[in-house]
């Protein structure tokens, strides 16, 4: 089981720019593919992006495509989401969440361990 502390979040203005971090404890960190989910209110729970464990693969929402950019360092056992030209839209509240089927995977299910989330907001 990885434990995962998200930060960064806040307002922010459109056409802003936001950079989320998840810290990670617990079992290996460099074995676990990263992903990032948000959820906006009265919304199911979407998928934002992932990164492989070794950090070479990518994959991102058609929504976010262009605009956000995963990274991890596996030093640090911390995962980014950098969110650049942020829209009303993307106000939610951001997950992050690890899973341990590989190379890389997209799908809520599939992740078995989450953090509580924290909160960007983007005004108009």
């Amino acid at each position: 089981q990885v434990q995962l502390v998200e930060s960064g979040g806040g307002l922010v203005q459109t056409g802003g720019s936001l950079r989320l971090s998840c810290a990670a404890s617990g079992r290996t960190f460099s074995s676990v593919v990263m992903g990032w989910f948000r959820q906006a209110p009265g919304k199911e729970r979407d998928f934002v992006a992932a990164i492989s464990w070794s950090g070479n693969s990518t994959r991102y929402a058609v929504s976010v495509t262009g605009r956000f950019t995963i990274s991890r360092d596996n030093a640090k056992n911390t995962v980014y989401l950098q969110m650049d030209s942020l829209k009303p839209e993307d106000t939610a509240v951001y997950y992050c969440a690890a899973s341990s089927v590989g190379p890389i995977v997209t799908t809520g299910s599939a992740f078995g361990s989450w953090g509580q989330g924290t909160q960007v907001t983007v005004s108009s």
